[in-house]
This record gives structure tokens, sequence and C-alpha cells, in this order.
């Protein structure tokens, strides 16, 4: 090959690296859980899997344990467009679109298979739309497990164990008007805030999935997990609006497909994660009790009155979506 030809190639070789480096895209992606944490195992799923679909045009920075700021500052930052992507929370989420925390309600579904079936029929659709009137695109729910109760006063056996005890939620309407009906004093605050408010004494316990409470290590610091299962979240996958606009149809849909199937990866871990993590902490002192879940139900009724007074008929029919059976 002459010298003149062997340099043309070269150069054309250069070029062509050059245009496709400078055809890759990069997007942040945000979420507040630790490394382990499915909703972590998640993120890094969809990364990878974005990478293989789109063949490298569209990567993916993931900021986990809030480094790119709480949920409700990444929600901010989703509608400004500062940030691209966040794997958020129910609880943050219903600030801004109220409708979401109706799918906490106490005791609403049976189990994560019914939640799954309600969230990906035309009532997730509806509250999709909602999150888009607030330059939110929703493109899948994925899964923030069965809430339980940890403190460190007493064992939550009955509803009036928790009178008068101080409980973190997050900044979720359902939530606190949950444990306000339940007697105790409920105190919502972001969930990085959590671990030092408990280890200090600021508040006596708080509520979240165990796969939560062992990333996170809450464990440290509690004494007593009661198993309540007062209610389900889930956890939206966001994309700003502005930065939504911004890509072809079919950049869209390879962020469609893998939050999708990354969604699927991470509500298996997560509904499978209970048995496991329970023999962990028990083996770390921490102590278990089960709860009869009818006492709690009942006393968590006036819930209901309350939602179905404002938002009567999105709460019927996800109430009645909740327990219909094939």
């Amino acid at each position: 090959m002459r010298k003149g030809s062997l340099a043309a190639l070269l150069a054309g070789t250069a070029l062509v690296l050059t245009m496709a480096a400078a055809e890759a895209r990069e997007l942040r992606l945000g979420h507040n859980a630790a490394p382990g944490n499915p909703k972590d195992a998640g993120a890094i799923f969809f990364k990878d899997r974005l990478a293989e679909i789109s063949d490298g045009e569209l990567t993916v920075q993931v900021g986990g344990n809030s480094q790119f700021g709480d949920d409700v500052e990444m929600l901010t930052a989703l509608r400004l467009g500062t940030l691209d992507m966040s794997i958020n929370s129910q609880g943050p989420l219903a600030g801004i679109v109220p409708e979401s925390a109706v799918f906490g309600l106490p005791f609403l579904f049976e189990d994560h298979a019914a939640a799954w079936k309600v969230l990906d029929g035309p009532l997730g659709d509806e509250l999709a739309a909602k999150s888009l009137e607030q330059q939110m695109v929703l493109v899948a729910y994925w899964d923030n497990g069965i809430r339980q109760i940890s403190n460190n006063v007493r064992p939550i056996e009955a509803p009036e164990d928790l009178r008068g005890l101080k409980i973190r939620t997050p900044q979720d309407p359902a939530t606190i008007d949950t444990f306000s009906t339940l007697g105790a004093n409920p105190t919502p605050m972001q969930f990085s805030e959590l671990y030092i408010a408990l280890q200090q004494g600021v508040v006596d316990g708080q509520e979240n999935p165990l796969m939560n409470i062992y990333s996170s290590k809450l464990f440290e610091v509690q004494k007593f997990i009661s198993m309540s299962g007062h209610k389900y979240e889930m956890t939206p996958f966001l994309v700003s609006q502005l930065t939504w606009d911004t890509l072809s149809e079919e950049e869209q849909g390879w962020i469609r497909q893998a939050a999708i199937e990354a969604r699927d990866y991470e509500r298996e871990l997560s509904r499978d994660s209970d048995s496991e993590l329970r023999g962990k902490m028990e083996e770390a002192g921490v102590a278990f009790n089960e709860v009869d879940p009818e006492p709690f139900r009942e006393a968590t009724a006036p819930v209901y009155d309350k939602w179905e007074k404002d938002y009567g008929d999105f709460v019927s029919r996800v109430r009645e979506a909740a327990t219909a059976t094939e």
C-alpha cells in the first residue's frame, strides 16, 4: 500500500472514530439508594442495557446515594432540565402529582404482583399523564417493596403500641395520614437524613421495606422490626421532559425498553429480598415480630374516608383494580 493511501485510510478511520465519539451522548441518572439495594442494582442494569441497545450512542452516569441531590431536589432538577433521569420515590412525587400517593394507601395491595398489575395498566397510564403535565416523563414503575415498622422503644404488635412514637415517614401524605390515624407522631424527613436521626434519637423509628433498612444500615441503630406490611410503595422512573424532547423517537424507545427490562430485574430482586435480609438482621441482633394486620386495617379505615373525599373517583378505581381477579 502506498504511503499516501495508508495515510488517507488512517485519516478516514480517525474521522469515523471522532464522529462516533461526538455522536455518543451521556445522560445523568440519580437515585437515593445505597450500593447493593435493588434500586441501585436496577440502575446499573439500566445503564448497561441502554449502552447495549443503543450500540453506545446513549450512555449513563449513575449518581446513587443522593449524589445528585435528595429526591425532592432531583424532582426539581428534572423539571428544570438540569438532571436527565431519576429513579425517584413515591412520596416526593406526591408533592407534585398528589394522585401518586393513592397507590400507597394502607393495606391496599395483597402482594407485589397485585400492585404491579394495577401500575402497569390504565391507572398507571393516568398517573403517567399527570406526571407529564409536570414536565416529567414516567417511563416505568419500579418497586420499592412492602413496608415494615422499626423502632427503638418496643415491638409494635397492636395499633396502640404506636401511640406517641415519633416515626419518620417520607414526605408522602398517605403515609403521614396513616401513622397519624394510628396515634403515632409522623415526622417527615429525607431518607438521606434518616440514619443520623435514628442514631441521635431525633425520631424513635421509621417505616421502610427490609431492603432499604438493610442496604442503608438502619438496622444498626434500631432494636425492633415489626412485620406490619402496612403499605406497598412504587418507585417511579422519571425522565425530564426537556431532555426527552431532545431525543429522537428511536432514542426514546431505547430508554423505554431499557427502563422496562431493568424494572423487571429490579422487581424480582425486591420481591425476593425479605427472607434473606431478615435472617441477616436477626443475626445482627435485631428483634423481629409478626403482626396481625386486621386491627391495623380496621384502625386505618378513616384514611380511606379522607382520601375518597379528596380524590374519590381515582381512589375508588384504584381500590377496585387492586382487588380485581382475572
